[in-house]
């Protein structure tokens, strides 16, 4: 990685990512601990954001991330892996019998940019975090082209997402955040 900004991840450390969201998923489901779960590779080390977006048959099961992490991206997939599977409230824990049937997605973040004009964002490239007062809520990238949606949708979606009104997005107090991710999966 060049700089602060840039997320660059070759195969292998993505294969290792999802080898640690594995043994992390595997180890939590049938209560032990994955402190013991770790990576030395150099480019891991760094702190960038992660979310790990766990499914079932195609189905949503749980999805957990971090923006602004204090720790190595080894250790933040690693917790969020253990979080997707085990207190994601949208959905009950990840049981030990299940847990094969669980496929896992793994998004790295670049940090989030604040915008002034919504024509900054790329659908298909940017995930969206709107915040106003105590709500925020965010949206992968990948969400968007999943659902087919155009840009004032995403908007949309995401301040329900954030306990917001759908029309939130206009409102100067919103704050409107991009970001781009590498999107890896088993």
């Amino acid at each position: 990685m060049s700089s602060k900004n840039d997320v660059s991840l070759d195969k292998d450390a993505q294969l290792e990512l999802l080898r640690i969201a594995r043994e992390s998923l595997n180890a939590c489901v049938v209560g032990k601990s994955c402190d013991e779960i770790s990576s030395s590779l150099p480019v891991l080390q760094n702190h960038f954001g992660a979310f790990v977006t766990l499914t079932k048959k195609g189905e949503l099961r749980g999805c957990i991330g971090n923006f602004e992490p204090e720790q190595p991206l080894w250790h933040v997939v690693r917790d969020m892996a253990v979080a997707a599977s085990m207190e994601d409230p949208r959905f009950s824990p990840v049981r030990p019998d299940e847990a094969g049937q669980i496929k896992i997605e793994i998004s790295v973040l670049t940090p989030r940019q604040k915008i002034q004009d919504i024509d900054e964002i790329q659908v298909g490239t940017h995930g969206l975090y709107i915040r106003k007062g105590w709500h925020a809520g965010t949206l992968l990238p990948q969400v968007a082209v999943e659902y087919k949606w155009d840009k004032s949708t995403f908007l949309k979606q995401t301040c329900y997402k954030a306990g917001l009104p759908a029309d939130a997005w206009t409102d100067p107090q919103t704050e409107i955040f991009i970001y781009s991710a590498i999107i890896f999966h088993e």
